[in-house]
C-alpha cells in the first residue's frame, strides 16, 4: 500500500519533525505565557529554535478513562495538523487538553486552537485565510 498511512480514525498522523521533544516542554513552560480556550491551554514560546512544533498533554485528573484521553489526544493533534501553517515559523506551543474538548468535533477544537492563535499574536502574517499572500 502506497501513500500516508491513515489512523484508525482516518486522520493522518502528525510527523516526527511537527512534535516537540519532552526537554522543550520545562523551557516553554517557565515562559509563563499561555492563553485560555473552551477546549484547550496553549502554552506558547517563540525563538530560534523553534519551529512550528506541538506538544500535547493530557491529563488522568481530567480525563479518568484512557480511551477519552487518547480521543482529546488525536483531536489536538489534527487540530494542530491542519492550522499549522498559520502559525509563525518561529513558534512552538504545548496544547493541554480541557474538559470542554469531549464530545467536540476536530472543527470546533480547530477553530478553538485558531482563536488562541490570534489571541496570542502568534500568527504568520503572510499567510491570511489559510492561503498565502502573494507578493
Amino acid at each position: 500500500m502506497n501513500g500516508p498511512v491513515l489512523n484508525g480514525d482516518g486522520a493522518l498522523p502528525l510527523p516526527g519533525p511537527f512534535r516537540l521533544d519532552s526537554s522543550k516542554y520545562a523551557r516553554i513552560f517557565a515562559l509563563k505565557r499561555s492563553v485560555y480556550g473552551r477546549t484547550l491551554v496553549m502554552w506558547v514560546t517563540r525563538g530560534t529554535d523553534a519551529g512550528r512544533r506541538a506538544g500535547v498533554v493530557v491529563s488522568k485528573r481530567t480525563f479518568r478513562r484512557a480511551v477519552d484521553r487518547n480521543r482529546a489526544k488525536r483531536l489536538l493533534r489534527e487540530a494542530f495538523r491542519l492550522s499549522r501553517h498559520r502559525l509563525a515559523p518561529d513558534v512552538d506551543v504545548i496544547l493541554i487538553a480541557r474538559a470542554g474538548i469531549a464530545g467536540k468535533h476536530c472543527q470546533d477544537v480547530m477553530r478553538d486552537l485558531e482563536a488562541a492563535y490570534t489571541r496570542a499574536k502568534v500568527t504568520d502574517r503572510t499567510v491570511v485565510a489559510g492561503h498565502p499572500v502573494q507578493k
